[in-house]
């Protein structure tokens, strides 16, 4: 699954932005073949006095942290594109605010230890992981 955890201070986006950036990732990893559902998105609005860079409160900043459980990237260009795309993704919905701090980071963890509705999820690229995504649903297998 990707989990995305978007931290930001008030004023960055609006219930209108937050819905279309959400939208936009999960469309993403629907094109790359995972189910819909895999894909969670929390927006986490921090004050700006308790969201500090390098010792000092920002008035106006974001931190992205993504997990990556469904997928892995193979390799270093992997990565790199993975990258390009969050910023790519990201960068549109923050550029009209001048004096923003924003980062992200992607951490890829284990599938071991990862259920959705108390099922393992199927095999990557197996015809049950197909079936969940063509049904954007859980089921046995």
């Amino acid at each position: 699954m990707p989990l995305w955890n978007i931290h930001h201070t008030p004023g960055v986006f609006g219930a209108d932005g937050k819905h279309r950036l959400a939208s936009g990732i999960t469309d993403h990893y629907e094109r790359v073949g995972l189910p819909r559902f895999y894909v969670v998105t929390l927006f986490h609005e921090v004050r700006p006095e308790d969201f500090h860079v390098g010792g000092r409160p920002v008035s106006l900043g974001v931190r992205i942290c993504v997990d990556h459980i469904a997928r892995r990237n193979p390799d270093d260009g992997a990565r790199r594109r993975t990258a390009e795309w969050i910023r790519g993704m990201v960068q549109p919905h923050l550029a009209q605010l001048d004096g923003l701090h924003w980062e992200f980071h992607v951490d890829e963890t284990s599938r071991d230890l990862w259920m959705i509705n108390g099922l393992v999820p199927p095999p990557p690229l197996s015809d049950a992981e197909r079936r969940w995504a063509e049904t954007n649903a859980t089921s046995d297998y």
